[in-house]
């Protein structure tokens, strides 16, 4: 593909904090309808990549594009999901208020929204089955229900790529399943590129078109049966690692204590 057909490209990226260089050399293509999953011990600067995409944080060298352009604050073209948090300064909040942030960047901003903000927070929420929870304040919502608001703020604006930083933490399993196929059925309707950090890719991982381990010894990139493996892992972490593949799951053990943050090690 073209890079002109991309939603995001990096060519020769790195990044640090002082001294410290997270990663280095990075090339990383995604086209529309892409599923990325990000993974990687604590530290390793996968929250930093989606910083980078946002225009948060500068690339230390090397250049960044979103859909062709340089990426900066603010962008309808990139539609972000945090991880699941507490609520309390939004406790008033009601759910389809929470969404139109994500078209004006407003949370108490004065006036009524026009009719087609109206008309793009309705869209926006029926896209992830939350038309019911419109009218309901955020603080009363459950943690899987939250999240799919938090989705349909992120797609308000019609975005070309969604970022997602762990946006599963502290879900229960049937949640995670159910945001993950939610995800999953957006890209596929919309074309929609999904970059997804996650330290859990069982749930995602019946979706997932490549994988980018992110690690202190380096990074790679490609199908998940090819990064998730052994020799790949050990290469990475520098130290014998091994993966298992049982019944659609993946379970790693040998990390080191640093890299314990990563699921599925046992």
């Amino acid at each position: 593909m073209s890079s002109s057909g991309l939603v995001l490209r990096i060519r020769d990226g790195s990044v640090g904090y002082g001294t410290r260089v997270l990663w280095s050399g990075l090339d990383l293509d995604v086209a529309p309808g892409e599923f990325l999953a990000v993974l990687g011990p604590n530290g390793v600067g996968k929250t930093t990549l989606l910083r980078v995409a946002l225009g948060l944080y500068p690339l230390r060298t090397g250049t960044i594009t979103i859909s062709g352009r340089p990426p900066h604050r603010g962008s309808g073209q990139i539609g972000y999901v945090p991880q699941h948090r507490a609520t309390a300064p939004l406790a008033s909040v009601l759910a389809r208020e929470l969404v139109r942030f994500g078209l004006d960047g407003r949370r108490w901003g004065p006036g009524w929204p026009s009719r087609a903000a109206r008309h793009q927070v309705d869209r926006a929420l029926a896209a992830v089955d939350a038309e019911a929870l419109a009218g309901r304040p955020v603080a009363g919502l459950s943690g899987g229900e939250l999240q799919r608001v938090r989705v349909a703020q992120a797609l308000a604006t019609e975005p070309a790529l969604l970022l997602c930083d762990e946006p599963l933490a502290s879900l229960d399993a049937p949640r995670r399943e159910a945001l993950s196929a939610l995800i999953d059925r957006r890209r596929h309707t919309h074309g929609t590129a999904v970059v997804f950090v996650t330290h859990d890719i069982n749930p995602i991982l019946p979706y997932v078109d490549r994988v980018l381990y992110l690690a202190a010894a380096g990074h790679r990139l490609g199908p998940a049966a090819d990064v998730l493996a052994s020799k790949s892992l050990s290469t990475l972490h520098e130290t014998d690692v091994t993966v298992d593949w049982s019944a659609g799951r993946i379970f790693i053990s040998g990390v080191p204590d640093s890299s314990r943050d990563l699921q599925g090690v046992r």
